[in-house]
């Protein structure tokens, strides 16, 4: 491990374990023995019956283990993303982070401020206003009222909220509560700042925002920053390193982009991992393939076949295919009426439909998303469960330091007067 002066949280052999529609334990006599057991330096007796958090089985315990042996430490000035489904336990670890919960068994070492933003309202009084509640947070955290006061401007600022500031906070909608919130956490200086999905409440603009903010407290500040999000571009673009938990236990750590790579090939975690279709009718595309590179002056070209059934006569079709990366970020997209090409009449049969263009990108797992529409209403949209792997040619220590998206054809020369 780390020197301690290094480390902003070290968390050592954390569990936490719930009886399942009970709060404590249920009764006073389990309270009791579970007291009494702690008395005589005995851990739980109820610990080992708890079982795998699991949402998707059926068990026989009423005891569930939300999370189990978690063990991992974030130094100074680090971003963290923390991955998984939902039920993972994510959402769990942090509440005992920020010392909403308590563990079950295991110890937590925090060095530092730490301020959370877990749910829309969090550390909210509804009944005070904005300002108030600024001041409320400020005052919590440790802070004196001109220190509150020196940031004021800014964190109402930057929330966007300065009309309804002197507004009850019970009076916001979800979007203004978040950006007040976000404001007030990441302005009023923790040293460790710790922010749930909730951001995904906020619009587009926003997230912007405040993932910018987040880069700036921590490469600009040196402060550490813990991060959960489904959406895996910000995760991408905003931490360093990753954490990847299953059923209340982690199950990866490392760099970002591995855990993320991690997340999507084999805990088939989203819509990205998973085959839609949204059929009208019976004509529907059946199959997909990609064809061999032919074109040897151009090692970007890519050749992909979509087959295509179609059962009646159907006219005046066109395709719209797109291309997105492992991050659910567009990449690509084109119509087969591109470059002065026109619709379509099919009989009933079978068909070919073939897409040849440069895709001149970085090595990654490709979704395909195609679409046929005819007289304007859609007939077939398919995203295939097999996607398109695109491989680097080399590996390099350079690869996550300079990030793209594109590979375009280099020329490269060298010269020397040695």
């Amino acid at each position: 491990m780390s020197s301690d002066k290094d480390i902003a949280i070290r968390v050592e052999n954390l569990s936490k374990m719930y009886r399942l529609g009970a709060i404590g334990t249920g009764t006073l006599s389990h309270d009791l023995n579970v007291y009494w057991h702690k008395l005589r330096g005995k851990g739980n007796p109820y610990a080992r019956v708890g079982e795998e958090n699991n949402r998707e089985l059926l068990g026989d315990s009423d005891y569930v283990w939300a999370l189990r042996d978690i063990n991992f430490e974030v130094k100074k000035g680090e971003i963290l993303g923390i991955i998984g489904k939902n039920g993972a336990g994510k959402s769990t670890l942090l509440k005992i982070l920020s010392r909403i919960t308590g563990p079950t068994d295991g110890s937590i070492k925090v060095n530092g401020r730490m301020a959370s933003l877990l749910e829309v309202g969090t550390g909210f009084h509804p009944e005070l206003t904005g300002r108030e509640n600024i001041y409320l947070n400020g005052a919590i955290m440790g802070m004196t009222k001109r220190e509150i006061t020196s940031k004021l401007e800014e964190i109402v600022d930057f929330s966007g909220c300065a009309r309804y500031i002197d507004t009850p906070v019970k009076r916001y909608s979800s979007g203004m509560t978040v950006r007040l919130g976000f404001a007030v956490a990441a302005f009023l200086e923790p040293e460790i700042l710790i922010v749930d999905e909730v951001l995904a409440v906020g619009d587009a603009e926003f997230q912007k925002k405040a993932i910018g903010k987040m880069q700036e407290v921590s490469k600009g500040e040196g402060r550490t920053v813990l991060f959960v999000s489904h959406n895996m571009g910000a995760m991408k673009t905003l931490c360093t390193s990753g954490i990847l938990m299953t059923n209340g236990k982690i199950q990866a750590t490392g760099n970002i982009t591995e855990i993320i790579e991690e997340y999507q090939n084999f805990n088939q975690i989203d819509s990205f991992n998973q085959e839609q279709r949204n059929i009208i009718g019976s004509s529907h595309f059946s199959s997909w393939e990609l064809v061999p590179n032919r074109d040897s002056k151009n090692s970007n070209k890519v050749e992909i076949i979509f087959n295509y059934k179609a059962f009646v006569i159907t006219k005046n079709i066109e395709l719209g295919l797109v291309i997105r990366d492992s991050t659910g970020n567009i990449i690509y997209g084109c119509n087969s009426r591109d470059n002065g090409g026109d619709y379509i009449n099919l009989n009933p049969g079978e068909h070919k439909f073939t897409f040849i263009f440069s895709f001149p990108v970085k090595g990654d797992l490709y979704e395909l998303d195609i679409a046929i529409v005819s007289e304007n209403k859609v007939i077939d949209q398919w995203v295939p469960s097999s996607k398109l792997l695109i491989k680097d040619t080399f590996n390099s220590v350079l690869a996550e330091r300079w990030k793209g998206v594109l590979r375009s054809e280099l020329q490269f020369t060298y010269s020397s007067n040695v």
